[in-house]
């Protein structure tokens, strides 16, 4: 006769809740161990790259070569590096300013401390270009002023947090906190321009007969653990599909540091070409590119004799002016209210470009 025997479990009972995640006291000592490694290996990032390719090209003579491979060595890992931390961090800062929350706070503004608010924020929220539509639509069915409305969609793309680290890493601290003001700067003072203007006529109608969405009361409140994972998922979304783009941007760059005469760029891009500057804005108005990908360059060009002014200039209608978004901003407003669009943001970036050419 044969008897089942009860086999009773010796492991013990897994607490209630989502199974396999981390309670928060683990993540913040995980999170804490993390830091601690960062600022290790960031610290010995120049001596150990220097050494690596004093190793892997010891026997070249091609100095050209050599240099190029050095930048390159040492550039990824701390570009990458400054990424993971700085994208972290905005992370959990966006996790507080929701694009309905943001969308609420802006209803009812009025311009010009609308526009300041509009560009802050739009800094600090969730944008691409493929979101232009939603964002535009919400904020106009809202109440949000047409120029607000602007100094948010053109402050999001433009002053954004891989520009910042990667200015951060690659220029220092000035060097991107110009980049913030300006950008910020051209933000307010192009949507304030297109308020004035009173150009709502030129937006489709159909987006005045939206209706609004769910405000910003229904959302979930987050936990310091839930904002923990926004951080994590944001460097896991956003690392994870920039940094090829880094990579690559920072071996054009290489190639540019080893091998471009320095009197060729100065030639092209630098203070004494009066048109430099418009040129620049021209050609990067129709280029799409990440900032991931342009800033490398930028710097690369830097080196070799551009001026700053010029190299901003064109960085910043890279980001801000890609022709994607311009086409996508089609669907809800008409080719005249787009062309003023480029033409304020455009005149922004000329004015910065020469500013800082003349001033530095």
């Amino acid at each position: 006769m044969n008897t089942k025997i009860p086999i009773e479990c010796a492991c013990p009972e897994a607490p209630a809740g989502k199974p396999g995640l981390l309670s928060p006291r683990r993540k913040v000592i995980l999170l804490v161990v993390g830091l601690v490694l960062w600022v290790v290996v960031y610290h010995f990032i120049r001596p150990g790259t220097a050494w690596l390719a004093c190793t892997a090209l010891c026997g070249r003579t091609d100095m050209h070569f050599k240099e190029a491979v050095a930048f390159f060595l040492y550039e990824v890992p701390k570009v990458l590096l400054l990424l993971t931390l700085i994208v972290f961090a905005v992370g959990i800062v966006r996790s507080f300013f929701t694009p309905e929350r943001t969308r609420q706070v802006l209803a009812g503004k009025r311009e010009s401390a609308g526009n300041v608010l509009g560009a802050l924020l739009g800094v600090v929220t969730p944008f691409c270009s493929c979101s232009a539509v939603p964002l535009f639509i919400g904020f106009v069915t809202a109440g949000v002023p047409l120029g607000v409305t602007f100094s948010f969609l053109i402050a999001a793309p433009m002053v954004n947090e891989v520009a910042l680290v990667l200015l951060l890493g690659l220029f220092g601290w000035r060097v991107a906190a110009l980049y913030a003001g300006t950008g910020l700067f051209i933000a307010i003072v192009a949507g304030w321009v297109i308020g004035r203007l009173h150009m709502e006529k030129h937006v489709e109608p159909w987006v005045y007969e939206m209706q609004a969405g769910p405000s910003a009361g229904e959302e979930t409140r987050l936990t310091w653990s839930d904002r923990i994972d926004e951080g994590l998922r944001a460097v896991r979304e956003i690392v994870g599909k920039v940094w090829p783009w880094v990579v690559l941007g920072i071996a054009v760059g290489a190639g540019i540091h080893g091998y471009v005469p320095e009197d060729f760029m100065a030639s092209i891009m630098g203070k004494g070409a009066w048109w430099s500057v418009p040129l620049a804005v021209v050609f990067g108005i129709p280029m799409y590119s990440n900032a991931a990908g342009i800033i490398p360059i930028v710097q690369a060009l830097l080196e070799k004799g551009a001026a700053l002014g010029t190299a901003l200039a064109f960085m910043m209608s890279v980001i801000a002016l890609s022709l994607p978004e311009c086409i996508i901003l089609r669907k809800v407003l008409r080719p005249r209210l787009i062309g003023t669009f480029i033409a304020v943001v455009g005149a922004g970036i000329l004015l910065v470009g020469y500013l800082f050419n003349l001033v530095m």
